[in-house]
């Protein structure tokens, strides 16, 4: 994955600590957030979190980005019903 994005094996490794790894910018920070908000049942987007968004993104690419991380979500509840195995598009 890292050679075809240009994102380093480290830093997907790191995703995880994304918050507390400097490596991370404050606008992949507050994607990665919203992200996890989104797609996690017992959180929310509130208003703090799109302020922030708002910062880093125009009205047009968070809609952009909120379809891809629906999207993403869809598909991975879509492969898990089905026993889809992963493709192995990521091997570190």
């Amino acid at each position: 994955m890292s050679s075809k994005t240009g994102i380093p094996t480290s830093k997907i490794e790191a995703i995880e600590h994304y918050r507390s790894n400097d490596d991370f910018s404050d606008l992949e920070k507050v994607a990665l957030e919203y992200a996890e908000r989104i797609t996690l049942t017992d959180q929310d987007v509130d208003d703090a979190l799109f302020a922030r968004l708002r910062e880093h993104f125009s009205d047009e690419a968070i809609v952009e980005l909120t379809a891809r991380i629906a999207w993403e979500n869809a598909s991975s509840k879509f492969n898990r019903a089905l026993r889809i195995e992963s493709q192995g598009f990521y091997k570190p």
